[in-house]
């Protein structure tokens, strides 16, 4: 990499960090984005019902491949120090950084933009796992043959300077529900059903969930509210909230319908309202193997196949499987960066090897070369 490549790329990645906004917020990161692709010269889209920016370069005539780089931008809101702000503690910052100076790299290679097509997604409001569909709405994977994004890892998955060619994200769920009915004296509890009975029911019943154990998949509560103030008032309603994990999608949507059920013939049971309010998962990762073996090609040829890992089976999600779901004729993968990232993602205080933003813009920069000297 030309050295004063790594100047820029420090002085982005600086920027970015100390600039960062919420999910549907990053208004400021999509016109410096922006001003950024066109000052590279790349046809640029945005959008007027959303945050996120889509820059074109090279040739999309139709007879190279089409790939696409996503980036994701959002921040976290977090307390830092004493202080709750926005903060970039997944490495937000760091993927929209690689991505741009892989922007900045290929430019350097002559006669790759006649060769091959490139798509440089800036995708918003991942922490909330809706930006994805947001853009596959809008259509900019429609053209697309190969996707690929790249996130950083914490040290105890892939050590500093190693990289693996996938991240295998299981599937995420959120479920909330309402168990609604009246307050009674607590003399008086023949003329009620006791919320926080009903709620612990329910949570027991989960136990009695078995899936195939050679998936990996957890159900557990993560909010239980219930009762006020007076002790002696015996609550009729109560909020609840539970997080599903399932290494695939199978199995995350068996574990989704007993939960269901067991809501249903709960309800039955007490003769007490049980109201879902909130239904939301990401899907596990749908990895494409001719986009993995791109990927640990250009990982050997950046790094050495020595600082080739295997690929990552993680419980963590993320909104980029959304794209091979709704779309799958895409072939995709997410690199996984080494990068000695402590103590942990979404640490307020997280941090990382900033030279290893070198190795990301390498490896994508090699991915989409690769692609260049290979037919559609």
């Amino acid at each position: 990499m030309v050295a004063y490549l790594r100047e820029k790329i420090y002085e982005t990645f600086d920027y970015l960090h100390s600039h960062p906004e919420l999910s549907w917020k990053e208004t400021s990161t999509t016109e410096y984005i922006k001003k950024r692709l066109e000052q590279a010269g790349c046809s640029v889209r945005t959008f007027e019902d959303c945050t996120g920016v889509v820059g074109d370069y090279g040739n999309f005539s139709g007879d190279v491949p089409i790939v696409a780089i996503r980036a994701d931008m959002d921040a976290l809101w977090q307390e830092v120090n004493g202080e709750l702000q926005a903060n970039h503690s997944c490495g937000h910052d760091a993927h929209m950084t690689m991505v741009l100076g892989v922007l900045w790299q290929i430019q350097e290679q002559k006669g790759l933009k006649d060769k091959v097509g490139v798509r440089f997604i800036f995708q918003p409001a991942e922490e909330v796992g809706a930006g994805a569909l947001k853009l596959v709405d809008k259509g900019i994977v429609d053209n697309v043959d190969y996707l690929y994004g790249i996130h950083l890892r914490p040290v105890q998955e892939t050590p500093d300077g190693y990289a693996t060619p996938a991240i295998m994200h299981g599937a995420t769920g959120s479920m909330e529900f309402e168990i609604r009915g009246d307050d009674a004296h607590g003399a008086r509890p023949h003329l009620t059903h006791n919320a926080i009975e009903i709620g612990n029911s329910i949570l027991n019943s989960f136990n009695t969930i078995h899936l195939d154990p050679n998936v990996a998949h957890t159900i557990k509560a993560t909010r239980f509210i219930s009762g006020g103030k007076n002790t002696n008032i015996i609550p009729g309603s109560a909020s609840l909230a539970i997080d599903l994990r399932a290494q695939t999608n199978e199995i995350m949507e068996k574990l989704r319908q007993r939960v269901l059920e067991i809501l249903q013939s709960s309800s039955e049971l007490f003769n007490t309202d049980i109201v879902l309010t909130n239904d939301y998962g990401i899907a596990a990762a749908e990895v494409s193997n001719e986009a993995l073996e791109m990927a640990e090609q250009a990982i050997i040829n950046c790094l050495g196949e020595e600082k080739l890992a295997a690929p990552l089976i993680t419980p963590g999600g993320d909104d980029f499987h959304f794209y091979t779901i709704k779309k799958p004729h895409l072939k995709a993968t997410m690199v996984g960066l080494g990068c000695d990232l402590k103590p942990g993602l979404h640490h307020p205080n997280m941090t990382f090897n900033r030279d290893s933003l070198l190795n990301g813009i390498n490896i994508l920069s090699e991915i989409i070369i690769l692609h260049s000297k290979k037919e559609c």
